[in-house]
């Protein structure tokens, strides 16, 4: 049987309703009170520390505005009402996945990005629930998780961008070993190779199940190889699951078709250099380089486009940082295509 992965996003907190979508659950929102963030420090007033035991005992109660306009800290007011609107938006919502397409649909503002990435694990968790496939789950950290970029050798390599600074930081301290990803730690300043860390292939992808919650695997996102299909069908399922759109979605090594229809940026590098190829301006030979993955995206039911696109295929694109670095925005995948109309998760 396959190990359960991703323990520590809470997907045990929360059960699926008949749709297959995750409705809110007090012990979830209990578990998100208790990370450190929301922890009151040593410091804090007794209101802060009032208001905090209050909502871990009761996390769906209604809070009085005069109740966090009375904490002594400023910092810690704005904290309880960033909160506090993230909480009152999942409670309006029958899913966490109905919340997280309304977030970028302007029904609120103002969340952490913290808490925006843990609600795509867990709705991505749910997702690919099934998958027994290690590299579409590996793939699927795309999602929440910043990577940094390796191309070594003409490879394409992905990790962890917090595991890389992580191990950066343990061999400044005469700390870790060396490792395939040497380059990758050097770039962060560190100076010297560092711990090993796992390029995931069809021989030795099982040994991601038991490290998923370390984040201590490499994707292997060069064209022709297992990481850009696998990045494709989590992009299928995403879209599938939280529009409710059939699509199928092909890597590319090029674009071939001169007079594209429509594109998403899958990222803000990504988005800046199509919107330039676009409006017909010139780029520079080093941004395309940073290009490091093109799909194609089809819709099943052409009639669920924007009549003048309908049947066409949209073009997405996945980019590097000059940093070599990439945060993909699936939220782009929600907002971006050119669907007849909006359809909730």
């Amino acid at each position: 049987m396959r190990p359960d992965f991703w323990l520590s996003c809470g997907h045990h907190l929360v059960d699926r309703d008949e749709a297959g979508g995750l409705p809110v659950s007090d012990a979830l929102l209990a578990a998100w009170l208790a990370r450190p963030e929301l922890m009151p420090p040593d410091e804090a007033c007794a209101a802060e520390r009032a208001l905090h035991a209050s909502l871990l005992a009761n996390p769906r109660r209604g809070v009085a505005g005069i109740e966090v306009s009375g904490l002594a800290d400023a910092d810690a007011r704005e904290n309880w009402q960033a909160w506090l609107r993230f909480r009152d938006h999942l409670l309006a919502h029958p899913t966490l996945e109905a919340a997280y397409v309304g977030l970028f649909r302007g029904e609120v503002h103002g969340v952490p990005p913290l808490f925006i990435a843990q609600l795509a694990q867990l709705i991505l968790r749910n997702i690919v629930d099934a998958v027994e496939d290690p590299i579409r789950v590996r793939a699927a950290e795309l999602f929440f998780r910043p990577q940094r970029v390796s191309t070594e050798g003409g490879n394409l390599l992905l990790a962890d961008e917090e595991t890389v600074e992580s191990a950066a930081g343990n061999v400044r301290q005469g700390h870790g070993g060396l490792g395939v990803l040497g380059q990758m730690i050097a770039e962060t300043g560190a100076g010297l190779r560092s711990v090993e860390l796992d390029v995931l292939s069809p021989e030795n992808a099982d040994v991601y199940w038991e490290r998923s919650d370390r984040f201590d695997t490499v994707l292997d996102l060069t064209f022709g190889r297992e990481g850009q299909d696998a990045l494709a069908r989590v992009i299928e399922a995403w879209v599938r699951h939280l529009l409710g759109i059939a699509v199928s979605v092909q890597p590319l090594q090029t674009i071939h078709d001169e007079a594209w229809a429509w594109y998403v940026g899958l990222d803000a590098e990504a988005t800046a250099i199509s919107t330039r190829l676009w409006n017909g301006e010139k780029v520079a030979p080093e941004a395309l380089g940073r290009v490091m993955a093109l799909f194609r995206l089809e819709f099943e039911n052409p009639a669920e486009m924007l009549p003048r696109v309908a049947g066409k295929p949209v073009y997405l694109s996945l980019a590097m940082t000059e940093g070599k670095t990439v945060r993909m925005k699936p939220q782009n995948l929600l907002v971006g295509l050119p669907l007849r109309q909006a359809k909730a998760a």
